[in-house]
């Protein structure tokens, strides 16, 4: 009975302290700031006709502009890998986990038709980068990863990038094996706490394991307003309130490209995509996810601009093309 009490208190103590460090934004009149308010309002219509939850629109860590419900959180899909992201660049940091292991030496496998002795070379790296050479049915894959999955064994290990739900998806259970923590408890305390996240808590988070494969996925609910201090985080290399919260190195290395894709001169780093420099200026890169989940960040502009789109109210979701537009007019409205 004491130590159910004494649980009791302690969450109630963790629950008043998360809240205690929530920070509200600061919102900036767009004129003063020196935006142009009419293409910031031709943005908006832009944006509104794709029907998304949220925009949120920050430059230099204050709020220009706020349209939909910032607060609704929606599940952010993909960009859940380019959260993990973040908190492998802490742990690697920390020396809990070393980017050149291989699998076999981390004893990953999976089930029938269970990996092969040269599948099991692939090092953490290969998988950060989309590049493990591993295709092997995954939890929670579109219907489009499906129908382009490579053959099982056709490209070896580092060689060639897919963007696969297998790598990232067992990049969860190696960090949950190699650092003991849980990914949501894990990314609370060591980030969206840190930060002063409003809206997250542990229930947002939630794992999804299918027959296919013993790695399940790890799909995160996010606010628009919370995603756009994740994004902050990152325009500022990984500084918050004079901390270093994700080590500035990991930042550039896990958002610099070492692979080209094919839509939109983009290209891919550890989980995270990144824009061509013409338009965008030097470094500039963006989290994605299925339906038109977006963080993009644009360090030339000191801007982060955040999409949510909940499915369930708008089916159809918005293309990241479409997004990127947006994009495009609202950095043209910025000082």
């Amino acid at each position: 009975m004491f130590a159910r009490y004494f649980a009791c208190l302690l969450f109630v103590s963790v629950l008043i302290s998360g809240q205690a460090r929530a920070q509200a934004w600061e919102d900036v009149d767009p004129a003063a700031a020196g935006w142009s308010v009419e293409r910031l309002a031709a943005a908006r219509l832009q944006a509104e006709k794709l029907k998304p939850t949220a925009l949120m629109i920050v430059h230099d860590g204050r709020a220009v502009a706020r349209w939909g419900d910032t607060s609704r959180k929606v599940n952010m899909a993909s960009v859940r890998k380019s959260l993990l992201s973040a908190l492998y660049g802490i742990a690697v940091a920390d020396g809990r986990i070393d980017l050149s292991s291989t699998l076999a030496e981390l004893g990953i496998d999976d089930t029938a038709p269970r990996l092969t002795e040269e599948e099991k070379t692939a090092t953490v790296r290969d998988l950060l980068m989309a590049r493990s050479g591993i295709y092997h049915k995954a939890a929670h894959e579109t219907a489009a990863i499906k129908r382009q999955r490579p053959e099982r064994g056709s490209h070896p290990p580092g060689s060639f990038w897919f963007y696969n739900n297998w790598d990232f998806n067992t990049l969860g259970t190696i960090y949950r094996q190699r650092t003991g923590e849980d990914i949501f408890a894990s990314f609370q305390n060591r980030i969206a706490r840190p930060i002063g996240m409003e809206d997250f808590s542990l229930r947002d988070g939630r794992y999804v394991l299918e027959k296919v494969s013993e790695h399940p996925a790890y799909p995160f609910r996010l606010s628009a307003r919370d995603a756009a201090r994740f994004g902050q985080l990152f325009l500022d290399e990984g500084m918050w309130g004079g901390k270093q919260i994700v080590p500035r190195a990991w930042v550039r290395e896990s958002t610099t490209a070492y692979s080209q894709a094919k839509r939109m001169r983009q290209g891919y780093g550890y989980m995270w995509w990144t824009l061509p420099e013409d338009p965008w200026g030097p470094h500039a890169f963006y989290a994605s996810g299925y339906g038109g989940q977006i963080i993009a960040v644009v360090p030339s502009k000191r801007l982060v601009v955040v999409q949510t789109v909940d499915l369930k109210q708008n089916p159809s979701g918005v293309r990241t093309s479409a997004f990127i537009d947006v994009l495009k007019t609202i950095a043209s409205a910025s000082p």
